[in-house]
């Protein structure tokens, strides 16, 4: 019986003193030669806990499951937070924030189910308290449940929340593996990069396998640390154990090399993850990125659409919007740009915050005093990562604003990766200023790391910097220089509203 074995497989885990909870990781705590063969449901609860994505037949077979067993035995907390990250996983994988209420409804009812374990001194099931919280005692001995609203605020870019629960966590099993991807989560979405960095280094010092490696390719990359992204990518490629790690992982050598403005090495590695894991729409959509840069554009067209089928993410729309705009046909770039706006909509009724998207395509394509307005309220929300600096900066530059946009624009440039965007837009707001000698190095240098990065800002990159060779260099006049950026004189509108969680308080342009 499939629900046996999975209760097999975590007893097993408990014996050898490797496991805690289903979604802490089963798989992540055995060494791999050691691995039993599993159902799909067990393969979908490994996958989860190591920070690997499941095969989406293996998550829809666990999602069947946990219902079904949960139909019987309501009293299962621990079956409830299986259930809710389950939910978070299935809404993530295919961009369907209609789970994340589900999700929730299911983790609230594992922290009220779920009894102590012993460790924090309670006597009896701890619950939410009268302050609409969790129960210290209930927090204590269900950590599975807390790791899952924190990916469940993560998957809802709600990154504060996401890193109240992980840290939570953390203080109280600071040997806790699951706690660790989805605090570097958190981090990056705050612009903390450094606690980030520290949060890897104990998952390294806790865990190895691919789904380790995996997460320490993708964090170095967002670091700038090119070469070491290739290599630990490259090593979790030979290490992994099911399709979707081996995917997963190439397509990270695949992002590194579109970097890198290398789209012929770019399209060989999406074409090997899609080979490796037909169904991984994020190399679909690399694929189409690359292939649009060969100037293949049909076959870009092909594949935008077909990943968009299977991951409907703004961020993809917005990106194929532009793809048209920068061939003149500006009646299929609206349709995409009216489809992001729509599904921008939809994410927000299930407590979604797009803002960072909407700000970016408001700033080029619709509303540029919008886009500061948005952009300065996630900035405000603590929302500070150098993706957020870039973008408030070129929305700050678009609407007029110059010399606001250069303190956000050197944030950006300056958290450690050499984007060819972040680049690009420094360079431009300095050649706005009459900063001509600084604009002419950053625009050359955005085109040097990538000449491809944008199909509509490239071109314009070129048509820059042959203006300024004409032009004399003069010293710059820089605002003065500061480490912490003062907020835009702009009242921020409200954070959209979010569903209420009783127990809580690149694409081309975008880096994905």
């Amino acid at each position: 019986m499939k629900t046996e074995q999975v209760r097999q497989v975590k007893r097993a885990a408990l014996a050898a003193g490797v496991g805690a909870a289903l979604v802490g990781g089963v798989l992540l705590f055995v060494p791999e030669r050691d691995r039993p063969p599993l159902s799909p449901e067990a393969r979908a609860m490994a996958a989860a806990g190591s920070g690997a994505p499941a095969a989406f037949a293996d998550l829809t077979a666990l999602i069947r499951d946990r219902e079904a067993w949960l139909r019987s035995h309501p009293e299962d907390g621990e079956a409830w937070a299986v259930l809710g990250a389950a939910y978070v996983e299935r809404g993530a994988r295919r961009a369907d924030s209609t789970y994340f209420p589900k999700a929730d409804q299911a983790l609230q009812r594992s922290l009220a189910t779920v009894p102590t374990d012993g460790l924090s001194g309670a006597d009896g099931p701890g619950g939410p308290g009268e302050d609409g919280k969790a129960g210290e005692s209930a927090e204590y001995g269900n950590p599975a449940a807390l790791v899952g609203l924190a990916r469940l605020a993560n998957a809802r870019h709600d990154f504060a929340t996401a890193r109240k629960w992980a840290e939570t966590v953390r203080n109280q099993r600071p040997d806790e593996a699951s706690a660790y991807p989805v605090l570097i989560d958190a981090y990056n979405g705050l612009g903390e990069y450094r606690a980030a960095g520290d949060a890897l280094e104990k998952l390294q010092e806790l865990r190895q396998g691919a789904p380790v490696l995996e997460r320490s390719a993708a964090n170095y990359r967002e670091r700038g640390r090119q070469d070491e992204a290739a290599a630990k990518a490259a090593e979790a490629a030979a290490r992994a154990t099911t399709p979707e790690e081996k995917a997963e992982a190439l397509h990270t050598l695949g992002m590194v090399s579109w970097d890198r403005g290398e789209p012929t090495e770019a399209l060989a590695h999406f074409n090997s993850a899609l080979t490796a894991a037909h169904d991984h729409p994020a190399s679909l959509a690399g694929r189409a990125r690359a292939l649009a840069a060969l100037g293949r554009t049909d076959e870009a067209y092909q594949q935008y659409a077909t990943a968009l089928a299977k991951l409907p993410k703004p961020e993809y729309s917005l990106e194929l919007g532009e793809l048209y705009d920068s061939l003149g046909l500006n009646g299929d770039a609206e349709t995409q740009y009216e489809a992001l706006r729509e599904r921008v909509e939809k994410e927000r009724a299930h407590g979604v915050n797009e803002e960072l998207v909407l700000g970016r395509y408001e700033a080029d394509h619709a509303d540029p005093e919008s886009a500061v307005t948005r952009l300065t309220a996630e900035w405000t929300r603590s929302h500070r990562s150098m993706y957020v600096a870039d973008a408030l900066a070129w929305a700050l530059h678009r609407a007029g604003r110059s010399e606001e946009a250069l303190k956000y624009a050197r944030k950006a440039t300056g958290q450690g990766p050499r984007s060819a965007l972040f680049t690009y837009h420094q360079g431009e707001i300095e050649r706005s200023l009459q900063m001509y000698g600084p604009a002419r190095r950053h625009i050359e240098e955005a085109l040097r790391i990538n000449p491809y990065f944008s199909p509509l800002l490239a071109p314009k990159a070129r048509e820059a910097l042959d203006e300024l060779r004409d032009l004399p260099v003069t010293p710059p006049v820089s605002p003065p220089a500061s480490s912490q950026l003062p907020v835009p004189s702009q009242a921020p509108v409200p954070v959209p509203t979010q569903p209420e969680v009783r127990s809580s308080p690149s694409v081309f342009r975008g880096g994905i």
